[in-house]
C-alpha cells in the first residue's frame, strides 16, 4: 500500500519523506489556506516546491465547478510538473473532465467519493485514482471501511486500474484496515502513519535490551 500524507506543510511533508516510506502527497484548497498560501501565483509555486521534496504523485485540486473551467485549471495544473495528479470532484462534469485527462494520459484524482456508484463512474472515467472519504462517513455514522471494500470488489471483478486511495484516515487503525481491505494508497495525517511505530512491548523490550547490554558492558 502507498503511502501519502494529506497536507500543504513543507516541514511535516519533508519529515515524512525524511522517514523513507512517503509516497505522495495529496492537497485541497482548505489545506492551502490553512498553511496561509493564497493568491494563485503563491499556490502554483507552493506546487511544485513540494512536488520537489517528494519523488511521488501529488494532487493538485481543481477550484471551478464547470467543465471547461475545470480543464483550464487541469491542464495548468498538469503543465507545473510531471508529478502533479489533478484533483477533480465526483460531479457530472468532473467525471467528463476525468475523461478527457485520461485520454490525454494525464493522471486524474476523483475527489469527495461517498458511495460505490460513484467510484465505478470514476473508473470508467480512466481515473487513475478514487478517493472515498472514509472519516467522513464514520463522522455520520456510516461505515466507512465497508465502502473501500465494496469499491475494491467492484474493481476486482473488472480488473479496473483505478487507484482506490482511501482518504480521510484519521488514525492508525483506519490504515491498517485499509490494508487488510486491499485499499491501494491511504492518505491522512502524520500522527496516523507514525502511529504505526508505537507498541508498549517494543518499548519495554527496547529498555530491557538496553538495560542487560549496560550490566554487562560497564
Amino acid at each position: 500500500m502507498k503511502f501519502f500524507i494529506d497536507t500543504a506543510n513543507l516541514a511535516q511533508i519533508k519529515e515524512a519523506q525524511a522517514l523513507g516510506v512517503l509516497d505522495g502527497v495529496t492537497t485541497n484548497p482548505s489545506l492551502m489556506a490553512k498553511e496561509g498560501i493564497t493568491g494563485k501565483n503563491n499556490i502554483l509555486k507552493h506546487y511544485v516546491d513540494i512536488c520537489n521534496l517528494v519523488d511521488g504523485d501529488v494532487s493538485a485540486e481543481v477550484n471551478a465547478l464547470d467543465y471547461d473551467g475545470m480543464i483550464k485549471e487541469g491542464e495548468e495544473l498538469a503543465d507545473l510538473h510531471e508529478q502533479i495528479v489533478v484533483k477533480l470532484p465526483m460531479t457530472k462534469e468532473g467525471v467528463m473532465a476525468a475523461k478527457y485527462f485520461s485520454d490525454r494520459g494525464i493522471k486524474t484524482n476523483v475527489t469527495l467519493v461517498f458511495s460505490a456508484g460513484q467510484a465505478l463512474l470514476a473508473a470508467k472515467a480512466g481515473a487513475t485514482y478514487v478517493s472515498p472519504f472514509i472519516g467522513r462517513l464514520d463522522d455520520v455514522s456510516t461505515d466507512g471501511l465497508a465502502l473501500i471494500e465494496e469499491i475494491r470488489d467492484i474493481y476486482d471483478n473488472y480488473g479496473y486500474e483505478t487507484q482506490i486511495l482511501a482518504a480521510s484516515v484519521r488514525h492508525t487503525m483506519h490504515i491498517v484496515n485499509c490494508a487488510k481491505i486491499g485499499a491501494d494508497v491511504m492518505t491522512g495525517p502524520l500522527s496516523a502513519i507514525y502511529g504505526l511505530l508505537k507498541h508498549p512491548l517494543t518499548d519495554i523490550g527496547l529498555a530491557q535490551f538496553v538495560a542487560d547490554f549496560e550490566k554487562g558492558n560497564k
